[in-house]
């Protein structure tokens, strides 16, 4: 349970990453705005009925699920107590914040629902931790290898759409070249390297990005080794994002065909959080990467 202040009231957010979407900004106020009816004693369809609405929209608005209309956000934080011209500012400027599209919104014609909330998870994201068992993590991938992995995953995708959803990956790729970029730790399997999905060029050009991407501080890659790939196939590829916010949850996220799971209670996240230390335990150290990245480029000659 978050710490409240002597008065009673929630601990304030301390820092909304600077390079906050959207769905970053609806966790954290629908957060607080929990925090703050939860240190009241209101019950969701107390506050609902202040707002016109029930308790399962007061649910949706604490989980960040929807936007925020700045009018109900106001009508709360009267019902909260929270009166004060500086306390309330901040919280109504978040919830405009919030009602700002993404760039990704712009594509929402071909990006489903679902994933358009990773991509602001992932824009806000502190550190990342991949496991990979099917391709190049997606971070990492060169715009040949992404148009040949994206061409796979969509086979009834025009030239057109193609190409808008390369520029998307290129896009979500930015992050790591930001003043601030998030720490990435990728666990990949050796398989995924190797499985020649494009032309010896393409796949031998992904591997130079690979070494040169683990040259640098906030990159981290371990190969899984084929004799000790049994652990990685039994979740699959899935990641763990958190926040340097104090207030946002770590969350899981596993993508699935036509949806994604979100996993963020404590239970779950601890068996993925273990899980991920096994197999980091199992792959080679990330002091071997440039070498057996080195010996992969070497044997497509």
């Amino acid at each position: 349970m978050k710490a409240l202040r002597p008065d009673g009231d929630p601990e304030p957010i301390r820092r909304v990453p600077g390079q906050s979407g959207p769905t970053v900004l609806r966790m954290l106020l629908g957060g607080q705005l929990r925090r703050l009816r939860e240190s009241r004693g209101i019950s969701p369809k107390d506050a609902g009925e202040a707002i016109r609405a029930s308790a399962s929209k007061i649910s949706r608005l604490e989980l960040g699920r929807v936007g925020f209309k700045k009018r109900d956000v106001a009508d709360l934080l009267t019902l909260y107590g929270v009166i004060a011209e500086e306390e309330r500012e901040p919280l109504l400027e978040l919830a405009e914040g919030a009602n700002r599209p993404g760039w990704w919104q712009s594509y929402s014609d071909i990006l489903p629902p679902w994933f358009e909330v990773y991509i602001g998870l992932e824009e806000a994201a502190s550190a990342l931790r991949v496991h990979e068992t099917r391709f190049v993590p997606e971070l990492l991938q060169t715009e040949e290898y992404a148009r040949a992995a994206l061409g796979l995953g969509h086979p009834m995708a025009s030239a057109t759409e193609l190409e808008r959803r390369v520029n998307v990956l290129m896009r979500r790729q930015r992050i790591l070249r930001r003043a601030e970029p998030p720490l990435l730790w990728a666990l990949v399997d050796e398989a995924a390297l190797r499985r020649p999905i494009a032309d010896r060029d393409v796949m031998r050009a992904q591997i130079v990005a690979l070494l040169d991407a683990v040259r640098t501080q906030d990159v981290t890659l371990q190969i899984v080794p084929p004799a000790r790939s049994a652990m990685a196939a039994m979740s699959g590829p899935f990641t763990l994002l958190r926040f340097a916010e104090p207030s946002l949850p770590d969350v899981v996220y596993m993508e699935q065909l036509t949806s994604a799971l979100y996993l963020d209670k404590a239970a779950d996240l601890s068996v993925y959080k273990r899980h991920l230390d096994r197999l980091s335990v199992n792959a080679s150290p990330p002091s071997a990467t440039g070498d057996l990245l080195t010996a992969l480029l070497d044997g497509m000659q």
